[in-house]
């Protein structure tokens, strides 16, 4: 394995005006990698998850995982001092971030068309609901509405029942990662060809993206797709699905799509004689008889601990894993502590937090976070003073201007 270098963004500062989660977490993923990201935050957003201060009531945990690594300012961007000190930073950045509607950055004269003509070759990533054409353009949305418009949360939930939805904006993190691959894109054909360019993009299609072949099937056999719980709708073998074990609300996820893997499956549980019927005498069969089957084997798994079940499973060659919670997750479970997917980092006071690393590993540029979130517009000075190199005087002529919120 090659010794640690350089991180892989190393040299690259992206400034951030990003809020809330989807946005915030692109430009994390960028810090993991070496970014440099300059946060530009307001007073407004306090009361707003993701908002300026790490202890914001709802906002110490997510702010703190989706700003690990970053630096703080804070400008105020309807005061003309304000927006002039933001050309200024635009002027010695790579990227340019947001995820406003699409009327708040031309408002500042920093939309791609203002702020290439202050860096010719500036990369803006700009995140929304619905990217920036379209008849949907200028509708709000936040995480929950966009799975919703994207067919992601009629398809969740169980046949005959509501649709459900996750419980989280899964919107937001899955628009997260397209905005941080998009950027990387941009960075290598800027690189290639020192040119940039504005990346547009739609959470909605980001979400739609993950349907896979339901969207083939619907505009193939113009049919109305069906909620189906945890099967899948063809192929999707038997059992397939999430049965209660012991304890409180306690589950594991079992799947058998093969004969042999059925065979294993009846020999790991004590081969029980309703095994041997004929209804389950194949995997078409089975597939046929699906409720039956996942009621008689919810009947096993009932009185199992969920975890001795999965390894049982698991070591005759059936696909089987606990429904982890997320203390399952941060505390006990030995494969993501081996990983080190949970990091604790240092806050500004110092107290330790648990944030979230990259769910990669790099061997020449692994990457790291030492540090948490920062405080509210805790860079000022660094940012202002060493970055744009101003001077105290003229740092005290744009707080008279009323350039800082």
């Amino acid at each position: 394995m090659a010794e640690p270098s350089e991180l892989a963004l190393q040299g690259i500062r992206v400034l951030d005006f990003t809020w809330i989660h989807a946005g915030p977490s692109a430009t994390r993923i960028l810090s993991d990698q070496g970014a440099q990201v300059i946060k530009v935050e307001s007073n407004q957003a306090l009361s707003v998850v993701g908002g300026p201060a790490s202890n914001t009531a709802r906002g110490l945990g997510q702010r703190h995982n989706w700003n690990a690594g970053k630096l703080s300012i804070s400008l105020n961007m309807k005061t003309e001092a304000g927006k002039t000190l933001a050309r200024r930073l635009v002027e010695v950045s790579d990227v340019v971030a947001e995820n406003f509607s699409g009327r708040v950055m031309p408002s500042w004269g920093l939309d791609y068309e203002g702020i290439k003509q202050i860096r010719p070759d500036i990369i803006m990533l700009s995140m929304s609901g619905f990217g920036r054409t379209g008849p949907w353009k200028d509708r709000v949305s936040y995480g929950q509405t966009l799975q919703a418009w994207s067919g992601f949360t009629d398809l969740t939930g169980f046949p005959n029942t509501g649709p459900s939805g996750p419980a989280s904006a899964y919107s937001d993190a899955v628009g997260g990662i397209t905005g941080a691959q998009a950027v990387l894109l941009a960075l290598i054909q800027r690189a290639n060809t020192g040119k940039g360019q504005w990346i547009d993009v739609s959470q909605m299609e980001a979400m739609s993206t993950l349907l896979g072949p339901l969207a083939l099937e619907l505009s193939a056999n113009t049919v109305n797709i069906q909620r189906s719980g945890n099967r899948q709708r063809h192929g999707g073998g038997a059992p397939h699905g999430v049965y209660r074990c012991e304890g409180d609300d306690r589950w594991l996820a079992i799947t058998v799509f093969t004969d042999e893997e059925w065979s294993n499956f009846v020999s790991a549980i004590g081969s029980p004689s309703w095994a041997s019927e004929p209804r389950f005498g194949s995997t078409a069969s089975r597939e046929e008889h699906a409720d039956d089957l996942d009621k008689l084997v919810e009947a096993w798994t009932v009185s199992q601990n969920a975890e001795a079940a999965m390894h049982l499973l698991q070591a005759a060659g059936v696909a089987a894993g606990v429904a982890l919670t997320g203390e399952d997750m941060a505390n006990s479970d030995p494969q993501l502590r081996e990983r080190g997917t949970f990091h604790q980092v240092p806050d500004a006071a110092g107290v330790m937090r648990i944030i979230e690393r990259a769910p990669y590993k790099l061997s020449r540029t692994p990457g790291e976070v030492i540090k948490g979130a920062p405080e509210f517009g805790a860079d000022q000075d660094f940012v202002l003073s060493e970055i744009l190199g101003l001077s105290d005087e003229e740092l005290a002529e744009a707080a008279i201007a009323g350039a800082f919120d």
